[in-house]
């Protein structure tokens, strides 16, 4: 005979990983040591980790791992088999080993390329675009398109010009081109 219906004590509210513990925010997955964004891996590797992440499992790497590949200390990413450069040259996810045609998210190594571009630009730019871009990647997400751009980790939008040199470029040559300002000893007087 088995039973039927509904189980006779049910959970009143969810299971929290942490709920007694007091988290140091300096420790990774604290506030000011957040977990890198996953990516470079195949959904079922990301839905495994993001599982591990909320539920209290994951334990990010203390040190780098060696790859099953190439036997060098590259792996950087916790539960990773792969380097990422072997990954990309087998065309499998790093995690798994299954031949991924379609991997979720960016490497790393991409976001930081990204980074630097957006600081070049930063740097090069004018200071009022320089200030509007700050804000509009200071803004809380979903806000704008502008900032559906710069959540993703591009800065094409916010560019008028092809290449980030280009608008540093134009930027320049605006400065210097204004007709409608006036120069009286230092200060610039508009119309």
């Amino acid at each position: 005979m088995s039973k039927k219906g509904p189980p006779k004590h049910q959970n009143k509210f969810a299971w929290k990983p942490n709920a007694g513990i007091k988290i140091n925010e300096t420790e990774p997955g604290g506030r000011f040591r957040p977990l890198a964004e996953i990516g470079g891996v195949c959904q079922r590797c990301k839905d495994q980790i993001e599982w591990k992440r909320k539920y209290g499992k994951y334990k990010p790497l203390t040190e780098p791992s060696k790859c099953q590949k190439c036997s060098k200390r590259a792996v950087r990413q916790a539960y990773h088999s792969l380097c990422t450069g072997c990954a990309k040259e087998q065309g499998v996810c790093p995690k798994c080993c299954c031949g991924a045609k379609k991997l979720v998210g960016r490497d790393i190594e991409e976001v930081e390329a990204e980074k630097k571009i957006l600081e070049e630009a930063i740097k090069n730019a004018r200071e009022r675009d320089r200030r509007r871009l700050l804000r509009a990647m200071n803004k809380p997400k979903g806000d704008t398109d502008k900032t559906q751009v710069l959540q993703e980790g591009k800065v094409e939008g916010l560019f008028s010009a092809i290449s980030l040199d280009e608008y540093a470029e134009a930027s320049r040559d605006n400065e210097d081109d204004d007709g409608d300002e006036d120069t009286v000893g230092d200060l610039k007087v508009c119309k």
